[in-house]
């Protein structure tokens, strides 16, 4: 049987097209307590919650974390004890990164979710090649939904982005959990009010 005619008998063999379902009356949940909600869910899809008062005490919690010390890496100014990252223009020179340290835009509490466009990750591999990334939250910043998170950006100029939710995951290989298969093996959210 040639392309075509398959192709030909699945245009034949097409149901009939429905329209979208109604949607009023669709109320998205609200949280009275989001910055909680998203901790309990972050939490519950691996990843970590760590409270501080301020940039200062990052370096400690790596340093106390994670053995690989010259492999710290961020993007962000003024975070003591860690030195910025010159890119390079080469993202495979990235490879080896034990942990990135980047900023978000903000949280989405339903699902554990950060959103990070270029502006806050620089270069669009770094919170995905590295072993463990780390992300500064404010928590006043976390939404309840994504309902509220797409009519946020929906207005905004960006050009890579990415919500990233947790540690990266897969059990397809013989149904055993596998960590960091195509990602970061832990994430770190460090809530850090504004003051």
């Amino acid at each position: 049987m040639s392309r075509e005619s398959i192709l030909a008998a699945i245009k034949q063999n097409q149901p009939e097209s429905e329209g979208l379902p109604d949607a009023k009356g669709f109320v998205p949940i609200c949280y009275d307590n989001p910055a909680q909600k998203f901790s309990e869910v972050l939490t519950g899809i691996g990843g970590k919650i760590v409270s501080i008062e301020s940039t200062g005490e990052i370096i400690d919690y790596l340093n106390m974390h994670f053995t690989e010390a010259d492999r710290f890496a961020t993007v962000l100014d003024g975070i003591p004890g860690l030195e910025k990252l010159i890119l390079p223009e080469d993202a495979r020179a990235l490879d080896g990164i034990e942990v990135a340290v980047i900023a978000a835009g903000f949280g989405v509490a339903e699902n554990g979710a950060v959103w990070v466009t270029e502006k806050e990750m620089h270069h669009r591999v770094l919170p995905f090649i590295c072993q463990h990334l780390a992300v500064i939250l404010d928590p006043a910043t976390i939404l309840s939904n994504m309902h509220e998170a797409y009519s946020k950006i929906g207005q905004d100029n960006y050009g890579f982005a990415a919500f990233i939710a947790g540690p990266s995951k897969t059990a397809d290989i013989e149904q055993s959990l596998v960590l960091g298969a195509h990602g970061p093996k832990t994430m770190t959210i460090f809530l850090l009010s504004e003051k």
